[in-house]
């Protein structure tokens, strides 16, 4: 029987995995909510907002040596009101503090810990405070004495101070459109500061940490596809496979870490996110196409594995992430001894392994090793003067082998509260696979992805942000909307399946009457029922996700070709120039805005087929990269959409109709003659 807490704050009714890691902490935590702020203004106490998520190493570090330490609780709880609040559920709080705190800082992370008047207006902030001084860094309890004293001795000046900053965070939100028109030139600004920032030993762009950027890549294979530059696609090739064979991906169980913390993609922070796992997928998806190079196809579909076997729940949702640490120890579930693996292996097995995989009785990471591969199995088999079969035999005996030892050691924590924007590109990744790859199940999980978030995360027609044990709650966000829109738009087009099409724009609708900025233009990041905040902030940035007007724009363009409604094109169009300007100076920093410009600018094909299901014609489209085109397929003749109205087969063949802003070629029957069409 499980013994009693000895501590138990409100945080305790909660459904986030994160707020109820600290439910039994001494601080009195409370969720974010009136009740707080209210008590707050009743006793004339500042407020402590401590942000986090569930899989940040630091934020359980800090827990562990300040919220769970008892005197340390006894402060917080005697001069403040205290909040915590998961970033991952309120991105909205998390986005108005963080850019308080890059502001008055220069530098931003998590946990974030920001001191806030009961009108939520912030007055002091910080990342990560360590419990005693060091580093030049004060400690926690310093901080806090430090706060409530500047709260009973010098409240004007705080005041002060405050509202100035107030005014800062509202400026942020202002944004002004270019001039002139969205095109090429863009494009090519962003390519050559890609080429200039591009690690040509490493790959990757900039140096440790170094994240995997997904959008940007993908944006490069659109410019790309539309140019011809090889450039463009040689720093992505190059990249992908560094990343691939690097410690940043689980050579073992499949999937991404979140970042290196070095330059040559080695050693992860070990933390494995769904949002970067579904972005690289389509990444190495659109290689394999491009390429048909096995090594982005294993990595995808290893990858995908990966979230079927551990991010999958039962109804059809993803979870959203799987921490660093097990066992209170970051990596121990991912890293490897010479030892072990020969005990596991064999002494000759493990001999061929361990060269493959660079284990080292030095280890390259705290005296463990870190898989990953600096040989192709061809140059290992020959240093090792083995032949290449026996080698790649031992390599997959090995792989699997190991997985099934690594499965009885105690997991990384799982998050699994499930988030609608995460699932929407999660969803789009799982389509697209079924779609380039031939793989029904994909198809089925992407399907029952799409009925699950469409059935549990609304309420009255409007979207919900977050899932979990049965309960969803929480207005839904512009990425939410716009995320599951791009995820229902990629499902229809290898389905078939209208009603996946028409939910789509029915949320691509709501987020024009529920988000958009009617005076200055643009989609705020809540909508216009939301809880007023102190801002109400508009997000251009792609970060380590799509922004909601990035990934809005791209929907909205893409929803314009189905439907003919050149009012999609119009919004998006009016978003594309509002990053135009921030754009041109950080390229880095708008990688999904450049692929919707990317779209925005190509002669983009619309594409029919009418015919049974998984014919050679849809076959055929599916085996090339074609970002700029919209696929509409049925089986039946139907005017559900304007590109599927009056096409019929040629007889009982197949037929294919190639259209471009609804001027169509002649229809076709045959894979030759659609290549001809579309190239």
């Amino acid at each position: 029987m499980q013994s009693p807490k000895k501590f138990t704050n409100k945080l305790a009714d909660e459904t986030s995995p994160y707020l109820l890691q600290h439910a039994h902490n001494p601080v009195d935590w409370c969720p974010w909510g009136d009740e707080a702020f209210a008590k707050a203004k009743a006793e004339d106490k500042p407020v402590l907002v401590s942000i986090g998520y569930s899989a940040c190493h630091w934020c359980h570090v800090m827990e562990h040596e300040s919220f769970e330490d008892e005197a340390t609780a006894q402060i917080q709880n005697e001069h403040f009101i205290n909040i915590k609040v998961d970033m991952e559920e309120r991105p909205d709080v998390d986005q108005i503090y963080m850019n308080f705190v890059q502001i008055t800082t220069g530098r931003g992370g998590w946990p974030m810990n920001v001191f806030v008047t009961p009108d939520k207006i912030p007055f002091f902030g910080g990342t990560y405070f360590p419990p005693t001084p060091r580093h030049g860094m004060p400690s926690w309890q310093q901080i806090l004495m430090s706060i409530a004293e500047a709260w009973r001795e010098r409240r004007e000046e705080l005041m002060h101070s405050a509202n100035e900053i107030l005014g800062e965070l509202r400026r942020i939100s202002i944004t002004d459109e270019a001039e002139g028109p969205i095109d090429e030139s863009i494009s090519d600004i962003a390519f050559q500061s890609f080429v200039r920032t591009f690690d040509a030993k490493n790959g990757g762009w900039g140096g440790a940490p170094k994240f995997p950027q997904a959008m940007s890549m993908e944006f490069l294979l659109r410019y790309w596809k539309r140019t011809g530059n090889e450039r463009a696609l040689e720093m992505v090739t190059f990249t992908a496979e560094k990343m691939a064979n690097g410690g940043i991906y689980d050579q073992i169980g499949g999937g991404f870490h979140r970042y290196a913390t070095d330059a040559v993609w080695l050693v992860p922070h070990f933390e494995k996110m769904l949002y970067d796992n579904a972005q690289l997928v389509r990444v190495y998806l659109h290689l394999y196409q491009i390429t048909k190079n096995d090594i982005y196809k294993r990595t995808a579909v290893e990858t995908l594995e990966y979230v079927r076997r551990e991010m999958l729940h039962e109804k059809g949702g993803f979870y959203s992430s799987q921490d660093a640490d097990s066992e209170g120890e970051e990596g121990k579930f991912f890293v490897w001894t010479p030892a072990k693996v020969e005990q596991i292996l064999g002494e000759q097995d493990a001999k061929f392994f361990n060269f493959f995989f660079d284990v080292s009785e030095d280890g390259n990471f705290e005296g463990s090793n870190i898989l990953q591969r600096n040989y192709s199995v061809e140059t290992a088999a020959r240093a090792l003067k083995v032949d290449i079969d026996e080698l790649a035999a031992v390599i997959k005996k090995g792989k699997q082998k190991l997985f099934d030892e690594r499965e009885d050691r105690i997991k990384p924590f799982r998050d699994e509260k499930i988030l609608t924007a995460w699932n929407g590109l999660m969803l789009a990744s799982f389509a697209e696979a079924a779609a380039i790859l031939g793989t029904e199940e994909y198809l089925q999980i992407a399907k029952h992805n799409a009925d699950f978030l469409t059935a549990n995360l609304q309420s009255n027609g409007s979207l919900l942000r977050t899932w979990k044990d049965g309960n969803a709650k929480l207005n839904a966000y512009i990425e939410d909307y716009a995320n599951l829109a791009d995820g229902l738009i990629a499902l229809y087009q290898i389905s078939g399946e209208v009603k996946y099409l028409k939910e789509a724009r029915r949320l691509a609708d709501s987020m024009i009457t529920e988000f958009w900025d009617e005076e200055a233009g643009g989609f705020f990041f809540t909508s216009n029922d939301h809880e007023e905040l102190i801002v109400r902030n508009k997000d251009f940035y792609d970060n380590a996700t799509p922004s909601g007007n990035s990934a809005g724009a791209d929907v909205l363009l893409r929803l314009a070709k189905f439907y003919g409604d050149d009012r999609y094109e119009r919004f998006a169009r009016i978003v594309m120039r509002m990053a135009a300007p921030q754009l041109k100076r950080y390229p880095q920093g708008f990688g999904r805005m450049l692929s919707a410009i990317e779209f925005n600018v190509s002669p983009v094909k619309e594409i029919a087929i009418i015919g049974e299901r998984e014919n050679r014609l849809e076959r055929a489209i599916f085996d090339e990269y074609m970002p700029a085109s919209v696929v509409a397929i049925t089986e039946h003749e139907t005017d559900a959409l304007p590109m599927l109205a009056d096409r019929k087969r040629t007889g009982e063949i197949p037929t294919a109709y190639v259209c471009e802003n609804f001027v169509c070629k002649l229809p076709v029957t045959s894979v030759d003659e659609l290549m001809k069409q579309l190239s």
